[in-house]
């Protein structure tokens, strides 16, 4: 069992995107899932479902069969997000998920992929892709590329699609706004994996992460396993233990670890909303943050205090949760 899924950004240090003069096959033999992370600083500002209107005709010229646009933010919202969706994409007989990226600088870039049938949803490296400074010179090459080549895809929806959820997608019931009790009697674990969400392999297509340097994200990661140990010195007072691998929860308990810190990165309305937290106006809280909370492994609850305490900077975000604690 897994705690903290950061490992995954590793995979990032190691996409190698590349472009051809070819579409993948099967995308030109199956329906496709669209998911498009847009970054809301980028110029003209554009929403993401203006940017599915705009992609919808290239793709089905390419040979595609585009059937659902959702926003990849709210996809890798979390594992349990995430799986959820997976299983709706499996009903719905997804061959092929396209990830469209505007990135802040206003570079496009798009990936095909072959849907993997589990909450992965992507295989992570080396997926198809093509890139551009404008928008439309990335429609004129997708429909350049669907003149090459045949498809099977024949009957398209003529527009976009998007559904609000797939086979009733269920909200998280398991977020509890207090405090965990008995943190003094047992140890908390605290993986140390990296400066990174829990989104897999897709979150490596996020507009802030697509195309960071090995470097820079080598950097992030030493960071945190160096600054970690210092604020729960400055914080925490009770017992930990640091994780430098997975282990199952009978590994853990019997270690007497009941709690294991998790944290969750994205957009701050999605996490308020997922996490039921009473926001005004979610749409407009765009600023992608890190919510530390702690897993209860006993009774598998997830405890996110009684104030809420996300920030940008992992450093802030996990300082105030320590001092709510208290």
């Amino acid at each position: 069992m897994k705690y903290f899924a950061a490992l995954w950004l590793l995979c990032i240090c190691s996409i190698e995107t590349f472009s051809q003069n070819q579409l993948p096959v099967a995308f030109l033999d199956g329906k496709a899932v669209v998911l498009i992370s847009n970054a809301p600083q980028a110029s003209p500002v554009m929403n993401w479902k203006t940017l599915a209107e705009e992609i919808h005709l290239p793709l089905i010229k390419a040979g595609g069969d585009p059937v659902s646009y959702f926003e990849l933010e709210d996809v890798i919202l979390s594992d349990e997000a995430q799986a959820s969706y997976a299983s709706g994409f499996s009903n719905r007989l997804i061959k092929n998920i396209v990830i469209l990226t505007r990135k802040p600088n206003g570079e496009f870039v798009l990936h095909i992929a072959p849907f993997t049938g589990d909450k992965n949803i992507v295989p992570g490296p080396n997926v198809w892709s093509i890139e551009s400074d404008s928008l439309s010179i990335l429609q004129q090459r997708l429909e350049n590329l669907g003149n090459n080549q045949s498809s099977k895809n024949l009957l398209v929806l003529e527009v976009p699609e998007f559904p609000y959820e797939i086979d009733d997608l269920p909200a998280s019931n398991k977020f509890i706004a207090k405090n965990p009790l008995n943190l003094n009697v047992f140890k908390l674990g605290i993986p140390l994996s990296g400066a990174a969400g829990e989104g897999g392999f897709l979150s490596a297509f996020r507009y802030d992460l697509l195309g960071k340097s090995p470097e820079a994200i080598s950097a992030e990661q030493n960071a945190e396993k160096e600054g970690i140990e210092g604020i729960f010195n400055q914080y925490y007072p009770h017992q930990v233990e640091y994780l430098r691998k997975s282990s199952t929860t009978a590994e853990l308990l019997a270690d007497r670890i009941q709690f294991v810190l998790m944290r969750l990165e994205a957009r701050e309305g999605d996490l308020m909303k997922n996490m039921g937290v009473p926001v005004d106006n979610p749409e407009d809280k765009n600023r992608i943050v890190v919510k530390y909370y702690i897993k209860f492994l006993v009774r598998d609850e997830l405890y996110i205090g009684t104030v809420w305490d996300a920030d940008p900077n992992w450093r802030v975000a996990l300082s105030q949760f320590l001092k709510n604690l208290k």
